[in-house]
């Protein structure tokens, strides 16, 4: 017997081997590819070798890693599917797919026992959400409401609704550790019928809940990107929590958009795929303006109430890192009782350092970005590839002391808060604190009970939390992403300060949002503070349109990238090459020129554009040219279709 295997590598075609018994379709060997021994995925089955290949030449499988298959046809079919699209190996679609925990290691998820849940009454405006989706005949519907607007139980009780005629349901958040808030309502509310997906979870728990949906033991799957290809059988509903969150892209081969992979879903096994946010992306309120994509609006909060109030600071008049309007506001919510979040999108303690008599600044060896100094652990460290250093105190260019550090993060900020406020209850978030086994659970809890009056962190308390007590939300610096050379920078911005400021004030009156910026003016900020997203929709859209920028067109991404400049450089011109001798018409080459982020972890980066007005054409032609291109020795490419970050 003679079965096809496909490994992760970019191989556009499995390899073949000679199998022991009968092997199904589905299930994971160990195989021998180039003098190495690797897990593949069995994808078919045959009853004789390839035409033109004698039996003996056909390498033996060496092991039979499963008893039941992990996918079946279906899985299969999308695999192919996304291997196509992501124009990736089919091994390489697989690994992304399927867990790959170990099959005597298959370890159960200990749930706790779930909470009781309280139905809550849906109001008017919600019950028309409810019957507008479920009357839906088009495979995609939008829910926009702004938060606090009740879109989770409007999700829910369409959820509910599916289960009830025997579908599956498949609920996607864009970071599940960050939406507790949501799984322990899901899990009250249907109790064991729910498998969780998500990265805390080790590959051992991750592969014996994918059995357990491939078994059919669950209906109701929640958890984030790679959720996506989930195996449940008969899917009715596909929810999309948080659309616009670049979180649902992958940033490894295949760099495959949950949305899309749930589009595609959608369509092909006969689901809904809902989606929802209070800040769509651009795309998305492009299709639904031009009449593509049916939504409902939900213009109210649930619990009413008008929107939180935003003061607008600019740190030109008012010196930071937290001005004296945002301190007095502070102090101003604790005696009120209430309770405050800062959000600063930068860790460590300040993200400059440099020389003022000369300009030196310190800066990665491996990188061409800055390192950040991190007070607690006294080290500079770059966020990129990880390398860590001694600070400084002498310019090691010209011997001068006057060495200044500058530039913000969260720790100078807890710094100030605390001299300032030294009896305050003050907790931080972000990734140097949450790493630590507890800490995220245990100040979320604090927070919620109302053990912590300022809760300071990055963009990861931005999103998903529910605080009662919560009534300041300030932003201590709104323009750190508005300077990134990226078409959807200001896009990204304004998204994130809207959703930072819907935290305030959602179950009181009175919530207030302060923003600090440099840029008072900028159009993202002004809209922002005037809860004016039509106008910052339509004028973004304008610039798009000019600069032909999705939506008015798509982009294939093309990265080169290795250790030796010269290669890279000649292998990202010789690949740009090939495409202009065979570029269709309406196909558009940009490029190649260095990334703005030009060397990474000690490797240079090159990147090339292709942009139309459709995928076609653009795919026709990477699928003739990729098999014609070697890459030199230590030059890998990376090809990302529709890219969400070009830097």
């Amino acid at each position: 017997m003679w079965v096809d295997v496909a490994f992760n590598l970019p191989l556009r075609e499995p390899l073949t081997y000679r199998v022991e018994g009968e092997v199904p379709v589905g299930v994971r060997v160990r195989a021998p590819v180039r003098g190495r021994v690797l897990t593949g995925y069995v994808v078919g089955v045959r009853g004789n070798p390839p035409s033109g290949v004698a039996p003996e030449d056909l390498k033996p499988v060496e092991k039979v890693l499963d008893e039941e298959p992990l996918f079946d046809g279906r899985v299969l079919s999308l695999a192919q599917w996304v291997s196509s699209y992501y124009l990736c190996g089919l091994g390489e679609a697989l690994s992304a797919m399927i867990p790959g925990g170990r099959v005597q290691r298959e370890a159960p998820v200990p749930y706790d026992e779930p909470a009781a849940y309280r139905r809550h009454r849906l109001s008017p405006a919600q019950r028309e959400a409810v019957e507008a989706v479920l009357s839906c005949t088009h495979p995609m519907f939008y829910l926009w409401g702004v938060t606090g607007s009740g879109k989770t139980e409007v999700y829910l009780t369409v959820a509910e609704h599916m289960l009830e005629r025997g579908k599956g349901v498949l609920y996607l958040v864009p970071e599940i550790a960050l939406t507790r808030q949501v799984v322990e309502t899901i899990r009250a509310r249907f109790g064991q019928d729910v498998a969780v997906l998500h990265s805390r979870l080790t590959a051992s728990q991750r592969l014996a809940e994918w059995r357990r949906i491939v078994r059919g033991e669950v209906r109701f799957v929640i958890g984030a990107r790679s959720a996506v290809f989930a195996p449940i059988g008969d899917l009715g509903l596909i929810v999309l929590d948080e659309e616009h969150e670049s979180s649902y892209k992958s940033g490894a081969t295949p760099r495959y958009h949950a949305r899309q992979v749930a589009m595609h879903r959608a369509r092909t096994e006969g689901a809904l795929l809902l989606m929802g946010s209070a800040t769509p992306s651009l795309e998305a309120y492009h299709l639904m303006h031009t009449g593509r994509l049916p939504f409902f609006h939900l213009p109210e909060r649930v619990a009413g109430g008008e929107p939180p109030r935003i003061e607008i600071v600019s740190l030109k008049d008012h010196p930071g890192p937290l001005s004296k309007p945002l301190l007095r506001e502070i102090e101003r919510t604790k005696k009120e009782g209430k309770q405050t979040i800062l959000f600063l999108n930068r860790r460590g303690f300040a993200h400059y350092v440099g020389c003022r008599a000369c300009g030196f600044e310190m800066t990665c060896r491996h990188c061409s970005l800055p390192l950040t100094y991190h007070r607690a652990e006294e080290v500079m460290v770059c966020h990129y590839c990880g390398y860590r250093t001694r600070p400084i105190d002498v310019c090691p260019s010209c011997g001068s002391v006057d060495v200044r550090y500058s530039g913000p993060g969260t720790e100078q900020v807890e710094k100030q808060l605390r001299e300032t406020f030294p009896f305050y209850r003050i907790a931080r978030l972000d990734t140097d604190t949450a790493r630590k086994k507890g800490v995220l659970e245990r100040v979320l809890e604090e927070m919620e009970s109302g053990q912590v009056d300022v809760l300071l962190g990055t963009q990861m308390i931005a999103k998903g939390f529910n605080f009662p007590r919560l009534g300041l939300v300030g932003v201590v610096l709104a323009d750190t992403g508005l300077h990134m050379p990226d078409f959807r920078a200001a896009e990204r911005v304004f998204s994130l300060l809207v959703q930072v400021a819907g935290r305030a004030g959602r179950f009181m009156p009175g919530g207030r949002v302060v923003i600090q910026t440099y840029l008072p003016d900028h159009p993202g900020i002004v809209c922002a503070r005037e809860h004016d997203l039509r106008r910052f929709y339509e004028e973004e859209l304008e610039v798009r349109k000019e600069t032909l920028f999705p939506p008015f067109s798509r982009l294939v991404r093309l990265v080169f990238r290795g250790r030796d400049e010269r290669k890279v450089e000649r292998d990202a011109g010789g690949f740009a090459s090939l495409l202009s001798a065979d570029l269709p018409e309406g196909v558009e080459l940009l490029g190649p020129a260095p990334c703005p982020m030009e060397r990474i972890a000690g490797n240079y980066r090159y990147h090339l554009f292709l942009r139309s007005s459709s995928l076609a054409p653009m795919h026709g032609l990477l699928a003739r040219t990729l098999p014609l291109f070697r890459p030199s020795s230590g030059v890998h490419l990376e090809v990302d279709v529709d890219p969400v970050q070009v830097v």
